[in-house]
């Protein structure tokens, strides 16, 4: 090996951190996208995929507290072109949760082509993102929840609200699963993550980053740049045991302060409890939304700060931007996104 993996500096890769995760109902059945390695911090991030890497979708059925089904992607060395070979694997039942488990070889292609297999097809590559939030609206509520107080809004008007990730990129990888899975279909309850592996010196895995609910970093830990959270290596089903009153409390202070929730740390967990496990929940088959009322999967148009913001703060927020700012990094058909 030409670096040592097992090292803090090899987990530290815009390549291995989730920026966003979608699920929603597509052309011919679910669709499943994971965006990593934003352009958004700087203009010299290291393009395409980790080689020495595993792109996760783990996927719960109907309720149950561990994954039966994981989708697990993997990239060679970009060749002379920036393209990158890929295979697609399945695991089901207890490999689903099996690093050592090697599932079955659905698909085997190349980045920036579509590659199909079985009732499957996928797209990876360079996109347009379509991620939308202005980030000084960010900062207001991170400075209000990392003193537990009264959200200072005076700087910020949502009638002057800036797309921040305009013109910015990430690297994506698409997967369509056709209605005609068992385990996926029409009216089947699943929860979703993602998760990014490094392999490690000995020659096992390294769960780095993981991704259910949007904005959960953002919000809850912003200086997470070195992936020391204990919440990028744990797994769900451990969420609200691990880490439920620190979300609780963090929630109940805000509240407390801005005086939006009578009795602050009922409340409290109630955000904890609706956010853990962080898994996003979706309906096989049914329009994905995840709003104010309904939280169900995620397409690429939905304003999830607004959404977040809201329920953290328990008081209406607008970011002031819709989805007409991303349009053009959306698309009806399969892929879905915009290759940039």
């Amino acid at each position: 090996m030409s670096h040592h993996l097992d090292t803090p500096l090899a987990a530290q890769s815009g390549q291995l951190y989730l920026n966003d995760l979608f699920v929603f109902n597509g052309e011919q059945g679910t669709v499943f996208v994971m965006d990593v390695n934003s352009s958004v911090t700087r203009a010299d991030i290291k393009r395409g995929f980790h080689a020495e890497a595993r792109y996760e979708f783990k996927i719960h059925i109907n309720g149950g507290e561990l994954e039966e089904l994981t989708y697990r992607v993997a990239f060679g060395e970009p060749d002379g072109q920036g393209k990158q070979e890929l295979t697609l694997h399945a695991l089901t039942g207890a490999d689903a949760r099996d690093d050592g488990a090697t599932g079955t070889q659905l698909a085997r292609g190349r980045t920036g082509e579509e590659v199909s297999g079985g009732n499957l097809r996928m797209w990876a590559g360079r996109i347009t993102d379509p991620f939308y939030i202005d980030l000084d609206q960010l900062a207001t509520v991170n400075d209000a929840f990392k003193n537990g107080a009264e959200l200072d809004r005076s700087a910020w008007r949502p009638e002057n609200a800036k797309n921040s990730f305009a013109g910015t990129t990430v690297d994506s990888i698409v997967l369509e699963v056709s209605r005609d899975e068992p385990m996926l279909g029409d009216g089947t309850r699943i929860g979703v993550w993602a998760a990014t592996k490094l392999a490690t010196d000995a020659g096992g895995w390294r769960q780095i980053n993981r991704a259910g609910h949007p904005m959960m970093w953002p919000i809850f830990w912003p200086t997470d740049t070195d992936f020391s959270n204990p919440a990028n290596v744990r797994h769900p089903c451990e969420d609200l045991r691990a880490d439920g009153e620190e979300i609780a409390s963090a929630v109940a202070r805000v509240v407390a302060a801005n005086g939006t929730a009578p009795d602050p740390q009922a409340y409290g967990w109630s955000v904890a409890r609706a956010v853990y496990p962080d898994v996003l929940t979706y309906q096989v088959g049914t329009p994905a939304n995840y709003g104010f009322a309904t939280r169900n999967g995620r397409s690429m148009s939905d304003n999830p700060p607004e959404v977040m913001f809201s329920l953290v703060l328990n008081t209406g927020m607008t970011s002031g931007l819709t989805p007409d700012v991303t349009k053009d990094a959306r698309s009806t058909t399969f892929p879905y996104v915009v290759p940039a």
